[in-house]
């Protein structure tokens, strides 16, 4: 891994030489790929459509990258693009299938289940489907917060809502999570 600051990676990345430019993406997808897909796959549970989705994210940044301005840190732009893309996959399965969205969460919690490393009688199984009983948006802000420790400043520049926005949110994320854990 470089010592590379995201700094210096954008600068070497808008060098003249192609080969410095191929060479500071890839350090930056190496530096991103793991906390995109923990957040990505926390979205959509489902380990193929989490990769297709990481994927699709660094495309976008490959192709939007020149336009970066350095308004905010490279991560939470790369995280902006990575929920934009979750929220959209997860918009266009209900469409697709014409599921609303309860049908569209249990298939999700079907997936859950299937997966090797969850045992059904874990606290960690509960948790996680409480967290998908929560709207994509709420399930969103609960996960940057717990699970990415974000701030919500940070929060804010991701997903373009204000902070006192988020707070509510992950209250209210966090009041029916508690409440669907002690009712089991």
């Amino acid at each position: 891994m470089s010592t590379y600051s995201d700094h210096e990676l954008i600068t070497l990345f808008h060098s003249e030489e192609g080969k410095n430019r191929h060479y500071a993406f890839r350090l930056i997808v190496e530096a991103h790929t793991e906390r995109v897909y923990q957040l990505v796959r926390r979205m959509v549970i489902d380990h193929d459509d989490s990769n297709d989705l990481v994927q699709n994210t660094f495309i976008k940044v490959w192709q939007n990258l020149d336009g970066f301005r350095e308004d905010s840190q490279l991560f939470t732009w790369i995280y902006r693009i990575a929920t934009n893309e979750c929220l959209a996959f997860l918009r266009q399965k209900r469409r697709r299938f014409f599921l609303p969205l309860i049908d569209v969460e249990k298939e999700l919690a079907s997936k859950l289940m299937e997966h090797d490393s969850m045992d059904a009688n874990k606290l960690e199984y509960r948790l996680q489907q409480a967290i998908l009983s929560l709207p994509p948006k709420q399930r969103l802000v609960f996960q940057l917060r717990y699970f990415d420790g974000l701030r919500y400043e940070e929060m804010s520049e991701v997903l373009g809502t204000s902070v006192g926005a988020l707070k509510a949110s992950y209250h209210h994320a966090a009041k029916k999570i508690e409440l669907k854990l002690k009712n089991g």
